[in-house]
């Protein structure tokens, strides 16, 4: 059987951020927006925002997660993962996320490059 790639790599604003310590090691769980630019067939310019979850685990001495804050630019690259579970209500759930395994903060805010 072939393997397929799994990997992502993101370019956008930090929204949201929570950090903590696991067993000794560091944790982030942020979100990125990413912005997609296009017309429509009328000439009207839209922009699309997706926020995406990202959940990066750095060693006990990574200087990224203590820098990682809301509005800055960030690339980050990892794989995707999708987990399904119950809610306390009894509904089947999901959640998709970015499992990061570099992530890299941009000096500067990102230019959008666009379609436009």
């Amino acid at each position: 059987m072939e393997t397929q790639l799994n990997s992502v790599t993101l370019r956008g604003i930090i929204g949201s951020v929570r950090t903590q310590d696991v067993q000794g090691h560091k944790m982030a769980h942020f979100t990125v927006a990413t912005n997609y630019a296009y017309k429509l067939a009328s000439g009207e310019a839209c922009i699309e925002t997706t926020w995406s979850s990202v959940v990066f685990w750095g060693k006990a001495d990574s200087k990224v997660i203590d820098q990682i804050q809301k509005g800055q630019s960030v690339e980050v690259t990892g794989r995707i993962r999708t987990q399904r579970y119950t809610a306390a209500d009894g509904s089947e759930r999901s959640t998709t996320e970015i499992l990061a395994r570099d992530v890299r903060i941009i000096e500067g805010h990102l230019l959008m490059e666009s379609a436009l």
